[in-house]
């Protein structure tokens, strides 16, 4: 007869999702992990097979978190250009500061190089554009297809912050975004 688990598979994905941030995807293994959740290796081996196996549940667990997460902030803002600013500003606090922000871009490789993740991913942007584009819609001076173009401004907006990391990350794309937005509809920002 199986024993039972002493911890839930939420609990250990939460404990591996945290060495993921602090230490990339390399330093996922099933030693760090037993360290962390208190779970033989053995018994890690026995839920996951393999690493690979392991570091795809860890990154879908992680883009489940960012569903929810886009989820609940596009339930709090107001269906306007400045509730979308909102929105994308508030998915940007969770990048942190700049090393935090250059971690994550490793895990975001192992997310490219995965066909799942990837198309997981792709899910996750059709969301958030639906939700932006509702936010833009009938904005004058705008053009259809804004959803889009101001997600694609905000994930450049960040990796230019990355350069340069002067203030808090969430800041720099609240004031590029507007800026963006108002360049577009011919005004001034936000």
């Amino acid at each position: 007869m199986p024993r039972a688990k002493t911890l839930s598979d939420g609990e250990v994905m939460d404990a591996a999702t945290a060495i993921l941030r602090a230490r990339g995807p390399e330093g996922l293994t099933f030693q760090s992990l037993s360290a962390a959740c208190g779970l033989s290796a053995a018994t890690l081996v026995q839920r996951f097979q393999t690493k690979a196996k392991m570091k795809q549940a860890v990154l879908l667990h992680a883009w489940d978190a960012l569903d929810r997460k886009t989820t609940e902030l596009a339930a709090s803002v107001p269906r306007t250009p400045e509730g979308a600013i909102a929105l994308m500003a508030g998915l940007s606090a969770s990048y942190g500061d700049i090393e935090t922000y250059a971690e994550g871009l490793l895990v975001l490789r192992e997310d490219l190089r995965d066909p799942i993740l990837r198309a997981r991913g792709a899910v996750w942007k059709q969301a958030l554009v639906e939700v932006l584009d509702a936010c833009f819609a009938g904005s004058p001076g705008l053009p259809d297809g804004m959803g889009l173009l101001a997600a694609t401004h905000w994930q450049g907006a960040l990796l230019w912050w990355s350069f340069d990391p002067q203030g808090p990350i969430e800041k720099h794309v609240e004031s590029s975004l507007a800026g963006f937005v108002a360049a577009l509809a011919g005004r001034r920002a936000l």
